[in-house]
């Protein structure tokens, strides 16, 4: 728990250091995707942002059917698990925006930078990296492959860069919704260890007195 806890306030600190630090390079590092983006390249993106939600949910629920279906315990197991990740993921992305509350690009800098995608609330973090990377790394942690590995962040860090190539994020509100997503993921496998092995060891406590 105290880990836990040490854990949260290194990533509050460092993200107030990111915002404090990065916003010539946020600025124009979009600047420079606003000037040079072409309508193709825009479509290919959107349609990357507007699959993360059904992607992200789309995974544990199949996991969940094809569990239930073939009374698979363990993939029933794993399914909850990355819907546990989510969860916690879109729990803390939204107490850090509603915190910071940091205005979009396309607000903050009205005429230059222009949205092509939709983003009402607050921009920092972002939500759409945040929730892509928990799936990706909530999946590699229940399959440890590197087949699912190089989709999966592939596919995330395409979520990631189409967040700025749209201009609806900064790169810092990207990079910190990536490792809020990833990190949410990684804290819900290890509580679902620790769980785990607790139950476990109560389980064993009672055969021994029994016997």
């Amino acid at each position: 728990m105290i880990r836990i806890v040490l854990s949260v306030l290194f990533v509050i600190t460092g993200c107030q250091f990111c915002m404090a630090q990065t916003p010539g390079f946020d600025y124009t590092t979009l600047i420079e995707l606003n000037e040079h983006r072409r309508h193709e390249p825009t479509e290919f993106y959107q349609g990357i942002s507007n699959s993360v939600g059904k992607i992200s949910l789309a995974i544990p629920a199949s996991m969940m059917v094809a569990g239930m279906f073939r009374s698979d315990k363990e993939l029933r197991q794993k399914a909850l698990y990355i819907g546990e990740s989510l969860a916690v993921s879109g729990i803390i992305t939204s107490a850090m925006k509603y915190s910071f509350r940091r205005d979009r690009p396309f607000v903050s800098y009205r005429g230059q930078i222009q949205q092509a995608s939709s983003g009402g609330s607050p921009s920092f973090p972002s939500g759409h990296t945040s929730q892509a990377f928990a799936t990706a790394t909530s999946l590699y942690l229940a399959y440890p492959r590197w087949y699912v590995a190089l989709p999966a962040f592939g596919w995330a860090s395409t979520v990631g860069y189409s967040r700025m190539y749209l201009g609806v994020h900064y790169p810092s509100d990207v990079a910190v919704g990536a490792l809020v997503g990833a990190g949410s993921a990684w804290l819900t496998w290890k509580a679902n260890t620790w769980m785990h092995h607790r139950k476990s060891h109560k389980h064993s406590v009672r055969r021994l007195t029994c016997v």
